[in-house]
């Protein structure tokens, strides 16, 4: 009996794991949504982060904005076809500081309050949905303080499945060989930080990283890799889009699986280059994405938004 038990339960591990390759692999095959671009709505910008309010409404930072604080853009979007149907700028609210590199924003619904993370000064403000600065701000550690310039605290998001704030450095640390992905309880106390492998990057002429975090309200943390080669020509440049799935709760050493890649491409017949650097969850499985066009580059440049349909949960953990 214990033979045929044992036997079966192999047998049903078996099958569970071809379903989840199954899975993964319909996922990874899908083609992205179109991505959509709205030049008459939208100011040309370095969107770097996204995170939605609710009603429509989203707060995005742009990493090269005059002043510290963000933008607010209400997006109408077909719940069916999950493409935006309209975009409206309804401003920047600034907090009056300087500029310091904005590149990630959280919001949490508990004290309807917004986060951001600068790489310039490697500090996590809070803000008031106005754009004040509330006075608070995440206790970073000290050894995030050894960030190398432009790779600092890249990205931020909050996890109302755990309840708590996650934010990491775009490269590992000097003298770190992985990634350490802070994070922050609801009463702004650090408590814990997890290990994270970056992707080697294709060859060494492609610039890479980690540009987003985010939290899928389910127990899940997105982690957005990318890689972008930028040629002198510009023609020809590419970025390599990479999802992974991690679980914070599990271990210390984050076991990642990805769920999405995808390529994008500057060519004489098409100006579809995107650098995604901004990622909110609409839903455990819908996404919506901002790249950074460095303010239209050239006029070649767009500010693409995209929307992705990511599984809702793994089958095999």
């Amino acid at each position: 009996m214990t033979t045929s038990s044992n036997t079966s339960h192999t047998s049903i591990r078996k099958q569970l794991w071809v379903l989840a390759w199954l899975v993964s692999i319909l996922f990874l095959a899908q083609p992205a949504v179109a991505q959509q671009c709205f030049p008459k709505q939208i100011p040309p910008g370095n969107y770097s982060g996204i995170c939605t309010l609710g009603g429509g409404l989203y707060a995005v930072v742009d990493d090269k904005a005059k002043e510290d604080g963000f933008y607010i853009f209400h997006l109408s979007i077909d719940t069916l076809s999950h493409r935006i149907l309209a975009a409206e700028n309804r401003g920047y609210r600034s907090s009056g500081h300087a500029n310091r590199d904005m590149e990630g924003i959280c919001f949490c619904p508990a004290t309807r309050t917004l986060f951001i993370s600068g790489e310039a000064d490697n500090e996590v403000y809070e803000y008031s949905l106005g754009g004040e600065r509330t006075g608070r701000r995440l206790p970073i550690p000290a050894i995030f303080k050894k960030a190398r310039k432009n790779l600092g605290l890249e990205a931020l998001t909050y996890d109302t499945f755990s309840q708590q704030f996650l934010t990491t450095t775009e490269r590992p640390l000097p003298g770190d060989s992985l990634l350490r992905i802070q994070a922050f309880d609801n009463d702004l106390r650090s408590t814990r930080q997890y290990l994270y492998r970056l992707d080697k990057p294709k060859t060494s002429k492609y610039y890479y990283g980690v540009s987003e975090l985010c939290a899928t309200g389910d127990g899940r943390l997105l982690v957005l890799e990318r890689q972008v080669h930028v040629t002198k020509m510009r023609l020809n440049s590419q970025s390599i889009m990479r999802i992974y799935e991690v679980y914070p709760a599990d271990n210390t050493f984050l076991n990642k699986r990805l769920v999405k890649e995808w390529s994008t491409k500057l060519t004489l017949t098409g100006f579809n280059f995107a650098n995604y650097e901004g990622m909110c969850a609409l839903s455990p499985q819908q996404f919506l994405l901002i790249a950074d066009s460095q303010n239209q580059l050239k006029g070649v440049l767009r500010d693409w938004f995209l929307q992705l349909t990511l599984p809702s949960q793994s089958v095999i953990r």
